[in-house]
């Protein structure tokens, strides 16, 4: 039985990072697609490769998700597997829908609604490591609108007798980059959060002494974002690159540019951040040196609703889940 559990939890952490790279293709391409830069074929397969090899850039982000919220002899693998089937079935939903959603925020909302069913209450939960998590998520967005403004109104400056089109030829080659180093942000930090998840449960199950994340791990993390990501979530894609501001390459290039350097910092320091929110503020920034009716608010709203309601949405769901599976296992 222990070792059906096992299974079952890093089977549902692929499928949970699989989502994750679905949902969250659209934070590093929606960008390049949308400024035509790169055929969506193109960056697909740009942002996957890109994302396989940001997830071997460290794991302090696993480390802090491993041990940072609850320590891993008070729970079992039954939470654990709980967490991620929520956080699975959220991404999902949302993607489906064509909601950028942060996966950081479900994974997370999944593994405290677990744990707090599986303990009868707070009382066992790491504030303080908590506390660290969710002061990174919450300051992670500002930082991506703030240094998005900042970013595009140098670029103006720096280039403001420069033709369009010359501008664009430019930052469209520029673009590919920052496209690139914003996969690799991404696969840094997401990848990471279900590496730690999985050694979580393989601590708590025994088969860990500590909480240090084993290369086949990080391996097939890799391979998962890179799969879920080559399968596109192009709804999302369509929203963030399309629906929430028109688009041309230096907009692309200081938005990606922004936010690689907000999740990448967050990654070297092993917080937790989500890509979604940065690479979406960030966007917001710098369309809002245009004229600050050029970022679609009405849109812009919908996103953010659907931020908010994830960790209470996640949180319910993994409740549920682990009263149901704890009856059966």
């Amino acid at each position: 039985m222990p070792e059906t559990i096992i299974v079952l939890v890093i089977a549902l952490a692929l499928l949970f990072e699989f989502s994750n790279g679905w949902n969250d293709s659209a934070n590093a391409i929606a960008t390049v697609v949308s400024t035509r830069v790169l055929t969506p074929l193109q960056a697909v397969i740009l942002a996957a490769s890109m994302n396989i090899a940001g997830a071997f850039f460290s794991t302090a982000v696993a480390v802090t998700i491993g041990k940072g919220m609850v320590n891993p002899s008070d729970i079992t693998q039954v939470v654990v597997a709980s967490a991620l089937l929520a956080g699975f079935l959220w991404n999902g939903c949302m993607t489906f829908i064509g909601l950028p959603v942060s996966a950081s925020h479900a994974l997370i909302g999944g593994i405290i609604g677990a744990s707090v069913a599986h303990l009868g209450g707070f009382d066992k939960l790491n504030l303080e490591g908590l506390t660290k998590i969710f002061i990174a998520l919450l300051t992670s967005p500002v930082f991506g609108i703030i240094i998005g403004y900042f970013f595009m109104k140098l670029l103006i400056r720096l280039f403001c007798n420069a033709s369009p089109g010359s501008i664009n030829k430019y930052f469209g080659r520029l673009q590919i980059i920052s496209a690139g180093f914003m996969a690799f942000s991404h696969g840094s930090n997401d990848a990471q959060k279900v590496m730690g998840v999985i050694t979580l449960a393989l601590v708590s199950g025994g088969y860990l002494s500590s909480v240090q994340v084993p290369s086949w791990v990080i391996l097939m993390c890799a391979l998962a974002m890179g799969l879920g990501t080559a399968a596109g979530g192009w709804r999302v894609i369509k929203t963030l690159g399309h629906h929430m501001l028109k688009l041309q390459p230096v907009h692309g290039f200081a938005a990606e540019t922004s936010a690689t350097a907000v999740i990448l910092g967050a990654s070297a320091l092993g917080l937790p951040v989500s890509t979604t929110h940065v690479i979406t503020t960030s966007i917001m920034g710098v369309g809002a040196t245009k004229r600050i009716s050029a970022v679609r608010w009405g849109v812009a709203k919908k996103i953010v609703l659907a931020w908010i309601f994830t960790l209470p949405a996640t949180f319910l769901l993994a409740w549920v889940t682990q009263k149901v599976l704890s009856a059966f296992f």
